[in-house]
């Protein structure tokens, strides 16, 4: 049935009738973004469903907001939260239902009968911080925790309005120049560092709300909202009032630097040993005094003024997301492809989908103007039931992850980013740095082995790149890309070393062979472990090529765009013998995405406004190509392949796989990671790491994030990175590098504990 309206000239006269397939029975609140209404399924479930604002629903950039927000909603469950039924961001008016929760806010609970008692306070914060362990371990950071957006039902407080909640290194903002909070309940890095926000800001949080829950009011009071930022940064809390046993906990919550706060898991352990558990029906008394919603018939419930986190609502208000998703078919997993045991990990994609979940309606957050802030901030997700471990590689018992680096000491001086690229081959870990060369690290404890400075290190500023192994060899460029230098992998004495300087960075590598492309375009082929030069040649039809190799590095794929870009002249060469395997001519700009069964090649086309339209699949078995037109473009894309799979990272975090096996049905997963690294496949999952120095994986049979490291900013500073290193696959384990210079490595079995 297609949604009704309203007639009259108030706010009502623009309420739909329907959302979806559930008739709106009642409104519950409303806010700035969206209306919240009673609402029952089939099978006459309540709901809480929110409606966007009509006014909201035609901006672009906030469906793309509100998709994500649905997302983030999705990836949080838990017995302290409320689970999302159902959406449709992308409907006329976009909605999301939740399920009901009767019961009164936190903050009305206190308004109305005072604060809590020491024991209900004990109550509470056990259950938020098991709430916080949730909402943190599926990757998001509320942002906004405080009474208005704690119900208080029968089994326990739930957590609601994840309308600003974002994923950790979410660059998207609720408006530009602006933080979005309530200054009482705000964390001080979201005052002072608001991109560097984390899971510890919501810990903050908890500190304060539990104040105002013991005392009627918070740590930090004053009228003006400036003033409790002060407050909030640079004074004591005032925690008179406060159970004397929760004090030094409470305290701990409110410290001003996030890593002295305890993690969820501590508070609930500690708590473990404070709470009395008795039924949580206590906390919210007032809950038939304040909503009566009878089972049959509905009665319209009145309009009470709502801020964020109203009795009954289940939505967030400043949602965020992405383009158009493709449809999601069931399809056969394609079989894991295992890297040779000496070949360097493959670089591949990243994914991430979560479980929805999110709570209410939208009302008086107070924006805090910040002169040049921006926001970041993370997300996570326990490692999916049910995944056979057979299929991951086994990991030596006994090991454990560890945290290394190239680097003398922690970040310098200023807390400078410091990117270590590295590769993986010959049973180590090999790492380059600024001032680093090359070094040799232990993958079994993180223990350097050899370590060799970069001997022109002041000769240029241009980023290390990760160090090649070829022909059992480890190949680096120096930092002004004058020298290949090849070293010996136990020993790291120079093998040979080469100008190569005339080819302007023009250096590729394909199995045991180096390619040196000269600027008329001829190529000369050298031996990677003796410095021979095995041929000398043009490719035909290759003016200028760009060449990528896959797999077993035995074919080296050379591509030429042709000026204007309206097509582009592919060749697969024999990186040893020079020879031309095939050769073709394709529309469009192309550029080399990797490899499939039985030497398809993948492609991906370039718009005219740079950003990716289509995926390509060339068999040359068959000479057919076809070509699949994505629904959104997506602008700097980080691709990879696997089976027949495509899978594409865009710049804004939107993650898209491609079946090209099947007419490109496929899906698509907002992850809100902005500059991160190249994407890594294998075994079933998509690794990738951000800016911000966390390791995320992604399941790509369930389209869900696994897991991710905490954030690793420098120490001091708190740099980004602009070219972020990808992370290493190798005997079960994951490797990865931080902007701090640290290089750390976690089980590749246990996402969800990372």
């Amino acid at each position: 049935m297609p949604p009704l309206r309203s007639t009259g000239t108030g706010p009502e006269a623009e309420d739909p009738e329907y959302a979806g397939q559930y008739r709106l029975e009642a409104r519950l609140g409303a806010g700035g973004m969206g209306v919240v209404h009673l609402a029952r399924s089939p099978s006459g479930r309540r709901l809480a469903v929110k409606v966007v604002h009509a006014q909201y629903a035609a901006d672009p950039e906030f469906r793309a907001r509100f998709r994500q927000e649905v997302a983030a909603a999705r990836r949080v469950s838990g017995a302290f939260t409320a689970p999302v039924v159902d959406a449709d961001p992308d409907g006329v008016r976009p909605w999301m239902a939740t399920l009901y929760i009767p019961g009164p806010t936190l903050a009305e609970r206190v308004k109305r009968n005072g604060p809590l008692g020491p024991a209900a306070v004990r109550r509470l914060a056990a259950g938020l911080a098991e709430a916080l362990r949730d909402i943190n371990r599926a990757g998001v950071v509320h942002r906004d925790l405080k009474p208005s957006n704690v119900l208080l039902a029968e089994d326990g407080p739930k957590v609601i309005d994840f309308g600003i909640s974002r994923p950790y290194d979410s660059e998207l903002r609720t408006e530009t120049g602006k933080l979005i909070g309530t200054p009482p309940f705000m964390a001080p890095e979201q005052f002072q560092r608001p991109r560097h926000v984390g899971p510890a800001a919501d810990v903050f949080a908890l500190g304060s709300l539990l104040v105002h829950a013991a005392t009627g009011r918070g740590p930090f009071e004053s009228e003006s909202p400036y003033i409790v930022a002060y407050q909030v940064v640079h004074d004591e809390p005032d925690l008179t009032g406060v159970p004397e046993d929760l004090v030094p906990l409470v305290r701990a919550c409110l410290a001003k630097e996030p890593g002295d706060r305890p993690t969820p898991d501590a508070l609930m352990a500690e708590l473990a040993e404070l709470a009395e558990f008795a039924d949580f029906a206590e906390l919210a008394e007032l809950r038939t005094a304040l909503v009566q919603v009878p089972d049959a018939p509905p009665l319209p419930l009145p309009r009470v003024p709502v801020q964020r986190g109203a009795a009954g609502a289940g939505v967030p208000d400043d949602a965020a997301g992405g383009p158009e998703e493709l449809p999601t078919p069931r399809r056969a997993v394609p079989p894991p492809r295992t890297p040779a045991p000496d070949a360097p990990a493959p670089a591949a994609a990243p994914a991430r989908r979560g479980r929805p979940r999110a709570r209410l309606l939208v009302g008086g957050a107070v924006a805090l103007a910040v002169v040049g802030a921006g926001a970041a901030w993370t997300l996570r997700q326990t490692d999916g039931p049910g995944r056979p471990e057979s299929r991951r590689a086994p990991v030596a018992a006994g090991w454990r992850p560890w945290e290394s680096g190239v680097y003398e000491g922690a970040a310098g001086k200023g807390g400078e980013v410091r990117a270590t690229f590295c590769s993986y081959g010959y049973g180590a870990l090999f790492c380059s740095g600024r001032g680093v060369q090359a070094a040799r690290i232990d993958p079994a404890d993180g223990k350097v082995a050899w370590k060799r400075p970069a001997q022109d290190a002041a000769g240029g500023n241009d980023a290390p790149v990760a160090p090649v192994l070829s022909g059992s060899v480890v190949q680096v460029v120096s930092p002004d890309g004058r020298r290949l230098t090849a070293l010996d992998p136990r020993t790291e004495r120079v093998r040979w070393s080469r100008d190569v300087y005339a080819y302007g960075g023009r250096v590729y590598h394909a199995g045991g062979t180096v390619l040196l492309v000269a600027a008329d375009g001829t190529v000369t082929a050298v031996d990677s472990a003796t410095n021979k030069e095995r041929w000398h040649h043009k490719v035909a039809g290759q003016d200028q090529p760009q060449f990528s190799s896959y797999g077993d590095g035995r074919v080296a794929y050379a591509v030429t765009p042709s000026p204007d870009g309206r097509h582009t002249r592919i060749a697969a060469v024999d990186p040893v013998r020079g020879t031309t395997l095939w050769q073709r001519r394709s529309e469009g700009a192309l550029t080399t995405a990797g490899t499939g069964p039985d030497g398809v090649l993948y492609l991906t086309a370039t718009a005219p406004d740079t950003r990716t339209s289509a995926v390509v699949r060339y068999d040359p078995a068959t000479r057919v190509e076809r070509r699949v037109r994505l629904s959104a473009p997506l602008g700097a894309v980080s691709v990879t392949a696997h089976g027949s799979m495509v899978y594409l990272l865009g710049a804004e975090g939107g993650l898209v796989a491609v079946d090209t096996a099947r007419g490109g049905r496929g899906w698509r997963l907002e992850t809100s990671v902005a500059n991160a690294s190249q994407l890594v496949a294998g075994d079933g999952r998509l690794y990738f790491s951000a800016a911000d120095g966390r390791l995320l994986a992604v399941d790509t049979d369930r389209h869900t994030l696994l897991g991710q490291t905490p954030p690793r900013l420098a120490r001091a500073g708190h740099g980004y990175l602009e070219l972020v290193p990808a992370p290493v696959v190798a005997d079960g384990k994951i490797f990865a590098a931080a902007p701090d210079g640290t290089v750390f490595a976690v089980d590749g079995r246990t996402p969800g504990r990372w």
